[in-house]
């Protein structure tokens, strides 16, 4: 909705992720790092499976469809049934992932600060949008990666490329997917699922594709994916796996003609590109200024207080570019053999990524075109 030519699946993602895999684990041996056939194939199975257990729309829907479950722990439970279908063979790969594996540093490639998963997606990000702030040398760190004492790190000689791989990340961040239409046109969306989902439970029929109404009508539980319990007739993980974007998006463009006013104005906002005004501010809304947007959607769309949360979202974000207090540090190597982090290793102060940065925002219908 941002930026035309940005593709980003799942798929396409998980395929750029092994690719660099394989060429970090051929890096590590050519270095004289001893990697077993059966630990190369393992590493790269988790990285292939990582995010499977993404649900549609990825993080955006990810506590509205099923609270409570992470998407780590769905991909998780899908590793543990694949493995059950393929007799044991993935094994070590689920070892990995769980970090269970006394070789640490295949876990950090798949899960860590400078991981394959984050390689890949900053790369392909920044080219499909055109945003070139984003642009990182992954090849250079691939070939600047080494490890000691179990733990993956950074040759001295690619500092800069580091420097510039948690400056790209920040901007991202900022300009791509924190961008304040995308918040806009997320919270729409999680709006319209959250309403269709009440009306659900209320006894409102509601058109849904099949599998999207059992998750309306149904609180999925954690315990129902551990237990793959039977829910309207279906494992849930069958269920879960067969639900995708087209179910959602076909259910919204039924939903402009819903006669409960709240949905149908929702879905038209989403389908017609009619976003939320968005204000983003370094400072905490104003009191007075929520009070005075509440009055006036109370006025414009004869609504209720228990409905304004669908017209009126004051929230915040945030972003990190690099957790210093990480288990999992970016870690370089000197040419005397120590090791220090990135942040106290680097010549250029890295503390500003280092820190939280917190934003503010109200979002609004723009009918109410309050200054």
């Amino acid at each position: 909705m941002v930026y035309p030519g940005a593709n980003h699946t799942r798929f396409e993602h998980a395929l750029g992720a092994v690719h660099l895999m394989r060429s970090a684990i051929g890096i590590l041996k050519l270095k004289g790092l001893e990697i077993s056939d059966e630990e190369a194939d393992a590493v790269t199975a988790t990285i292939l499976l990582h995010d499977i257990g993404h649900g549609p729309f990825s993080h955006v829907l990810e506590s509205t469809l099923v609270p409570n479950v992470p998407h780590e722990n769905i991909s998780l439970l899908l590793m543990e049934e694949l493995n059950r279908q393929f007799d044991g063979k993935l094994d070590l790969a689920i070892q990995i992932f769980t970090d269970k594996y006394h070789r640490h540093f295949l876990h950090q490639l798949v899960s860590s600060q400078l991981d394959m998963d984050r390689l890949d997606y900053l790369s392909r990000d920044s080219f499909f949008s055109g945003v070139s702030e984003g642009v990182i040398g992954s090849e250079r760190i691939i070939k600047m990666l080494n490890v000691k004492n179990d733990e993956l790190v950074v040759e001295y000689k690619g500092i800069y490329s580091v420097e510039n791989f948690l400056i790209a990340r920040r901007l991202m961040y900022w300009q791509v997917y924190l961008h304040k239409t995308v918040i806009s046109a997320e919270y729409l969306l999680i709006n319209a699922l959250a309403r269709a989902r009440e009306l659900v439970l209320q006894g409102t029929e509601v058109f849904a594709t099949p599998v999207f109404k059992v998750f309306l009508s149904h609180q999925l539980t954690p315990e129902d994916f551990k237990n793959n319990n039977i829910i309207a007739g279906r494992a849930t993980l069958d269920l879960f796996t067969s639900l995708d974007d087209n179910d959602i998006i076909a259910s919204i463009k039924e939903w402009q003609n819903h006669p409960d006013i709240i949905l149908s104005y929702l879905s038209r906002c989403i389908i017609n590109r009619r976003l939320y005004k968005i204000k983003i501010s370094k400072k905490p809304i104003p009191e007075h200024k929520i009070l005075s947007l509440q009055e006036r959607i109370c006025s414009h769309f004869k609504i209720c207080d228990d409905q304004m949360k669908y017209f009126l979202i004051a929230d915040t974000i945030s972003n990190s570019a690099y957790n210093k207090a990480s288990s999992e540090k970016i870690n370089v190597l000197f040419k005397n053999n120590k090791m220090s982090d990135i942040a106290d290793a680097s010549d250029i102060n890295l503390s500003v990524f280092s820190e939280t940065v917190r934003k503010y925002f109200i979002c609004y219908p723009k009918e109410l075109d309050i200054k």
